[in-house]
């Protein structure tokens, strides 16, 4: 399958996503002209993050351009994101009941990327960890 996200050999995101695995629970959604959805109840699966959002899997079917508030816990108890969440993109994965999501941070503080660089850190020393295990 290609990615649609490369063009021509570049990097079409602008900024690198990290794995993560964070379980989240999407109760209300909304939408700027004052639309609600309430009491959703969806579990999801955030697989990925990066500055400028998330991908996540659930089983249910959310509507795009609709948004829902998160509070993203990344690596230390102090490093949370509260944050508000603009889905962008929604596709069902192949072989399973589950939909993959593309997401965007909407108005995030850039002052906050400094919990995104810690967080790729700690993910680069704990698979150099990892490594070291696997090869002795």
């Amino acid at each position: 399958m290609k990615n649609k996200n490369i063009k021509n050999g570049i990097e079409k995101r602008r900024y690198k996503r990290l794995k993560a695995n964070l379980k989240l629970n999407v109760s209300n959604l909304f939408k700027q002209n004052n639309v609600n959805i309430r009491n959703i109840d969806s579990p999801i699966t955030v697989t990925d993050i990066s500055k400028s959002g998330i991908g996540f899997r659930s089983k249910s079917i959310l509507p795009i351009d609709f948004y829902f508030n998160a509070a993203l816990k990344l690596g230390s108890e102090e490093d949370v994101i509260y944050c508000v969440i603009k889905i962008i993109r929604c596709q069902p994965l192949d072989n399973s009941d589950l939909y993959a999501y593309g997401c965007e941070f909407v108005g995030l503080a850039p002052i906050l990327n400094y919990i995104f660089d810690e967080y790729e850190l700690e993910l680069g020393k704990a698979e150099a960890a990892n490594a070291g295990e696997t090869t002795e």
